[in-house]
């Protein structure tokens, strides 16, 4: 089936992506609806005329019910990936279990990730959806060694996640160790 669409030429959806540390130096990761097994940090969309560290804590509560955090670092670089064909083909729509579809519309993401300094207790994490304006993306979540993170995500997110482990990990050894690690101003 040919759709006549080349999404080469279509524009990358802009989005965040948060990497969320807690106390002892783990990440979260939450396992999605739609592909199970396929477990990820939590991400979004930006708004129009939103700025990208607002974006983060709304996503952060709509996603996880929880915004009892502080941003620390950020990528310096956007990170992109683009949608796989087998994602391509699939309508714009609702999925029916919680994942939004882009077909024809984006030919990818580009995201803006941060890490956040999680400074609440596990009973706030919250994936029953009360935020979410859509039906819940997560159906389970865990925390995790930042390294394991790209050998648990989709394979056409690998490389960003590649990345993040990159830049972040000195984060967590800092954490685990029981250094603070001051807010970033941006």
């Amino acid at each position: 089936m040919t759709t006549g669409i080349d999404f080469q030429k279509l524009p990358y959806r802009r989005g965040v992506g948060l990497c969320l540390f807690n106390a002892q130096g783990l990440v979260l990761v939450a396992e999605r609806r739609d592909q199970r097994g396929a477990w990820q940090m939590p991400q979004g969309g930006v708004q129009k005329e939103e700025a990208p560290m607002t974006a983060v804590l709304r996503e952060m509560k709509e996603e996880i019910g929880t915004d009892n955090a502080r941003i620390i670092a950020k990528v310096p670089e956007i990170l992109r990936y683009e949608f796989p064909d087998w994602l391509q083909k699939r309508r714009i729509s609702s999925d029916g279990a919680g994942g939004i579809v882009f077909r024809g519309k984006y030919r990818g993401q580009e995201q803006e990730w941060y890490a956040l300094r999680f400074l609440g207790q596990d009973s706030e994490i919250d994936l029953s959806g009360k935020n979410e304006p859509e039906m819940p993306e997560f159906v389970a979540w865990k925390w995790i060694e930042l390294a394991q993170a790209p050998d648990l995500i989709v394979s056409f997110k690998k490389p960003a996640y590649d990345r993040l482990v990159e830049v972040f990990t000195p984060i967590g050894e800092a954490i685990r160790r029981g250094e603070e690690w001051p807010e970033w101003k941006g």
